[in-house]
């Protein structure tokens, strides 16, 4: 898919990291980087006879000028001649980015690592988004080097497992990198057939196994420790929690110390 690689501009520190590696991810696809600003018209009741505060947006959307201005620059600092445009749209930022992602090739936004569900509390931009996005997502946290290998959670053998393998296998043969594959001991379902086939489709890929056991945050930690990214799977459009595939998936974005790609059925192919 030659769509754009979209990604989710705020003030915070996470969201400018997000447009650096964005901007990256765009360069090397080859296609353009579309900085999205969601802003929402204030929800706090005026007293009668009182005007409104901005009432034609005009102080809000100067606010995301500024961020949006901001955002352009550090994308240039890592690729000066992409093709970049912007928009801002009036919405909760989680809805604005998923209705971007539905013509993107990816979607990309901050996420951190403290709080609930490991800082994407279901309801929060990032956690919206890898729910309901509709290509693959970056959620960029941690560690942002481009060394290491590729982690895949694969203990599932689902049409999502499938995808978040085939993106994982792409991932890592356009990067040079080492393809780590994460599997629980002893599960009956997991996706070696799966991992067999693609790698007779990417032989140049170097793939390495590891069977662990628990998925408390240590271990997963521990697994993916210098790695450059981890990739999941989510099979649906219902709820994050609930649909990531399998245990090994869901400990991965929790707690894993680098990006983590989050992949859907039906994503675009690279």
């Amino acid at each position: 898919m030659n769509g754009p690689v979209v990604v989710g501009v705020g003030a915070s520190p996470s969201s400018l990291a997000a447009v650096e590696t964005a901007a990256w991810e765009a360069e090397r696809r080859g296609v353009g980087l579309r900085l999205a600003h969601a802003v929402a018209w204030p929800s706090d009741p005026v007293a009668p006879g009182v005007p409104p505060w901005d009432p034609d947006g005009a102080g809000l959307r100067a606010s995301a000028g500024g961020a949006l201005a901001e955002a352009e620059r550090h994308a240039r600092r890592v690729s000066p001649r992409l093709p970049i445009t912007s928009e801002v749209a009036v919405g909760e930022p989680g809805t604005v980015l998923e209705s971007q992602s539905r013509a993107a090739s990816l979607a990309v936004v901050g996420g951190r690592r403290q709080g609930r569900f490991g800082g994407l509390p279901f309801g929060s931009v990032a956690g919206r988004l890898t729910a309901q996005g509709r290509c693959p997502v970056l959620v960029v946290r941690g560690r942002t080097g481009r060394s290491g290998p590729v982690v895949l959670a694969s203990d599932d053998a689902s049409p999502a497992a499938r995808a978040a393998a085939e993106f994982a296998f792409a991932e890592a043969a356009q990067r040079a990198a080492e393809l780590v594959v994460l599997h629980t001991r002893g599960h009956g379902r997991d996706g070696s057939a799966v991992v067999a086939e693609l790698r007779r489709t990417y032989p140049d890929v170097v793939v390495r196994h590891r069977r662990i056991r628990g998925r408390n945050r240590p271990v997963v930690v521990g697994a993916s420790a210098g790695a450059q990214l981890a990739v999941v799977g989510v099979p649906t459009h219902t709820g994050l929690t609930d649909t990531l595939t399998g245990s090994l998936g869901r400990a991965l974005l929790h707690h894993a110390p680098c990006t983590v790609a989050v992949v859907p059925p039906g994503a675009p192919k690279r």
